[in-house]
C-alpha cells in the first residue's frame, strides 16, 4: 500500500561491520562498514585509528556513498555514525585527508564542524629558475649536519606537538623520522641538503628529497621539500622565495617534474609564498575534536 498524505516514512541509516575489528600492538584499531538505509547497503566506510597521533584519533579513511544515493544527506548521516563508533573506541579527536578536487567532500567536512591542519602543495614544474643576484646555494656539510639536525627537530616536534601528540611522543617520532629519512645525513642517497647565502652570508637552508623511478613507467616521481628555514633575523627579504628556487633546480635536474610540500594551515605567510610561485593545494588534512 502507498502511504498517504501526512504518513511519514521512517528512514534508519546504520553502520553494518563488514570485517572483523583488527587491532595492533600499540593499541590501534580499523574495522570496515557498510552504510545501510532502512539495511539496504548504500555504500560503505573504513574507520582506523591514526597512526601517527596514536589511539586516541581516530580517522574516517574512507566514506563512499553509491551514486544513485547521493545528495541525500546519507553521507553525513553516516560520518556522524562513524563518530559514535569512534567515541566507543575512546578517541577524542577525528581526524580525515580529502583531495583538493573532492569538492562535496569538503563541504560535507566544514558542515560538521572540521577545521584545517595543514595541506599538501603541488607545482608542475617549467624551466630550472634563475636564482637572484647575490645569492648562492651551497651543499650543507658533514660538519655542518648535527647542528642543522638539532635545530630542525625543534621545529618538527613542536610540529607534533601542535597536532595533539605528547612531548615524548613527539620527539621519538622526530628521531625516527631523521632515523629514517636521513640514516647517513648529508649524503644520503635522494637526499638533498642546501645552504642559501646571500651577500657572502648563510641565511637560510632548504631539505630536498629526490624522486626515484617509478619501476612501471621508468619515469621520475614527485620531488618534495620536507624543510625551509630562513633564519629570523633574515627573514622578510625574500629568501624564503631562493630557497624554493634552489629546491626546484635540483628536482629538475634529478629528472623530476613535479615538486611537493606539506605547510601547516597557520603558517599563512608560508602559505601566500608557495601559491605566489604555483604551488596548489592537492589535499587537504582536517581534524575535528570529538565531544
Amino acid at each position: 500500500m502507498r502511504p498517504g498524505p501526512g504518513y511519514n516514512t521512517i528512514v534508519t541509516t546504520t553502520l553494518r561491520p563488514t570485517t572483523p575489528e583488527r587491532h595492533t600492538d600499540d593499541g590501534g584499531r580499523a574495522r570496515s562498514y557498510e552504510v545501510c538505509v532502512n539495511s539496504r547497503p548504500v555504500g560503505s566506510v573504513r574507520l582506523t585509528t591514526d597512526a601517527l597521533l596514536g589511539p586516541f584519533a581516530g580517522r574516517i579513511e574512507h566514506l563512499h556513498i553509491d551514486a544513485a544515493d547521493r545528495h541525500r544527506g546519507r553521507g553525513t548521516v553516516a560520518a556522524l555514525a562513524a563518530e559514535e563508533v569512534l567515541r566507543g573506541w575512546r578517541c577524542t579527536r577525528l581526524v580525515a585527508s580529502v583531495p583538493a578536487q573532492a569538492a562535496t567532500a569538503l563541504g560535507l567536512a566544514a558542515a560538521l564542524g572540521y577545521r584545517e591542519r595543514g595541506r599538501d602543495l603541488m607545482k608542475q614544474l617549467g624551466e630550472p629558475p634563475v636564482l637572484p643576484p647575490d645569492s648562492a646555494i651551497r651543499t650543507l656539510t658533514e660538519a655542518e649536519y648535527p647542528a642543522w639536525r638539532a635545530h630542525a627537530r625543534v621545529d618538527v616536534v613542536n610540529s607534533l606537538l601542535g597536532s595533539g601528540l605528547g612531548q615524548e611522543a613527539a620527539e621519538a617520532m622526530a628521531d625516527t623520522g631523521y632515523a629514517t629519512l636521513l640514516p647517513h645525513g648529508p649524503a644520503t642517497p635522494g637526499a638533498v641538503l642546501r645552504v642559501l647565502s646571500h651577500a657572502e652570508r648563510d641565511v637560510g637552508t632548504v631539505w630536498v628529497a629526490l624522486p626515484v623511478e617509478e619501476p612501471d613507467t621508468r619515469e621520475r616521481g614527485a620531488a618534495f621539500v620536507y624543510s625551509i628555514d630562513v633564519a629570523e633575523e633574515h627573514r622578510g627579504h625574500g629568501h624564503g622565495r631562493t630557497l624554493m628556487l634552489a629546491a626546484e633546480r635540483d628536482s629538475l635536474a634529478a629528472g623530476a617534474r613535479r615538486l611537493g610540500l606539506h605547510v601547516v594551515s597557520e603558517n599563512t605567510p608560508a602559505r601566500r609564498l608557495y601559491e605566489s610561485l604555483g604551488y596548489e593545494a592537492v589535499e587537504y588534512h582536517l581534524m575535528k575534536e570529538l565531544l
